[in-house]
């Protein structure tokens, strides 16, 4: 079996490589979220002419739409660019439905965390403990919290075909893996390292996260999802798919560039090697009713809140030595000198970042449609309006920095 979703990461890798060096000037040392909040003084006002001129510029990167919505105490904005199918021509509205990719693990570690709160999973538990039968001996040491802070030290997939081209990426479009076949590409060999000493975003770590819903709850990972955020915030436009490879009602369609430069349409496709980690579909609004929600502390107590806004001590760094950058369920970026927490995501033909300050002075959520991944080229939009939504006069001429690229 092979999987777009492993390949897609394989196609964009020499995107990501080339950004390797801009995204770690975004890092910050590790540190507690207690000190974090900019002052209101520290953001500029928004530019509405420039933020439409930001996501109208479709060319870098070759993109078929994108939308914009931005909110908080220090003002909001909303803006959409492009075309949401190619062949009619539909303009894009706030109410389409996109593939969110690795926000997804935004709700799983929600969900995961107020279990915690109940009392119904240990977050020190061994992972073994919790889903017996699934990870050999030799894994003993990893443990939920490990899982949740991309500290476990897994290795990686053996045996999954990672596609070079376009073309290649539709062969496999429709490849089907459950959990446990996906699970076991990931356990061969030694881990990578001591669990809880090194740090390595991997997909994997969410994917058991939510068997481990599914394990406690005794229902697939989605319906708690549903359950506990979707139905009690109103999110009415956000999905867990489960098996089915569309999306169904309004939507913004995702596309790759084929070899002969024409576009091909790759919104419906095989989500099962993201389950739980990257397989929800959600829309600009509803992302951005989630992170009021979370950041607010409407969905869990302020102790479990503060480790989405606690990374792990600084001795613990990435396997290139950059600084840690990883929470429990988020990510840490850092522009123009001011914090954002929040999450990027992205699957073939959709790219995403949800983030907001901590005290939810500034929030912004960018869904676009990216057609190639080429030496970071994918990447320029999310730098543009992160810039403009941070740049003061005083640092003008400064390269934009923008949120990890890694999802």
């Amino acid at each position: 079996m092979t999987s777009t979703r492993m390949s897609r990461r394989a196609f964009a890798g020499t995107a990501l490589a080339g950004t390797a060096a801009l995204a770690a000037t975004v890092m910050l040392p590790a540190h507690s979220a207690a000190a974090l909040p900019a002052s209101p003084a520290s953001l500029p006002p928004l530019d509405p002419t420039a933020l439409q001129a930001a996501i109208d510029d479709l060319e870098q990167p070759p993109s078929t739409a994108a939308q914009l919505r931005i909110g908080g105490t220090a003002g909001s904005w909303r803006g959409t660019s492009g075309v949401a199918d190619i062949g009619t021509r539909r303009p894009v509205t706030p109410q389409d439905k996109v593939r969110i990719g690795s926000i997804t693990k935004v709700f799983v570690a929600t969900v995961v965390l107020q279990l915690a709160a109940e009392g119904r999973v240990d977050l020190d538990a061994p992972v073994r403990r919790v889903l017996p039968g699934l990870l050999p001996d030799r894994f003993a040491a990893v443990t939920v919290a490990h899982l949740l802070n991309h500290t476990s030290g897994l290795p990686d997939h053996v045996g999954i075909p990672e596609p070079e081209t376009a073309e290649e990426v539709f062969r496999h479009r429709f490849d089907h893996w459950t959990p446990q076949e996906w699970v076991a590409t990931a356990t061969h060999g030694p881990l990578k390292f001591a669990p809880g000493t090194r740090q390595e975003y991997r997909g994997i770590n969410y994917v058991l996260a939510a068997l481990i819903v599914d394990k406690v709850t005794g229902r697939p990972y989605g319906q708690a999802v549903a359950t506990r955020i979707l139905r009690p915030l109103g999110l009415t436009r956000t999905v867990v798919p489960g098996d089915d490879p569309r999306v169904h009602g309004r939507h913004v369609h995702g596309y790759l560039a084929m070899a002969d430069g024409s576009l091909r349409d790759i919104t419906t496709y095989d989500q099962s090697s993201s389950r739980g980690e990257g397989d929800m579909i959600s829309t600009t609004s509803d992302l951005d009713r989630m992170l009021t929600a979370l950041f607010s502390g409407e969905l869990l107590p302020p102790e479990l809140l503060r480790m989405m806004f606690t990374l792990p001590p600084s001795g613990i760094r990435m396997l290139d030595g950059s600084p840690a950058r990883y929470s429990t369920g988020l990510q840490q970026a850092v522009v123009n000198g001011t914090t954002f927490w929040g999450k990027t995501g992205e699957t073939y033909g959709y790219k995403n970042a949800a983030f907001s300050t901590r005290d939810q002075q500034r929030r912004f959520v960018l869904a676009y449609h990216p057609t190639a991944a080429r030496n970071g080229e994918e990447s320029q939009l999310i730098a543009r309006v992160a810039d403009l939504l941070t740049r003061v006069p005083s640092s003008e001429g400064r390269a934009a920095a923008v949120p990890s690229l890694t999802d």
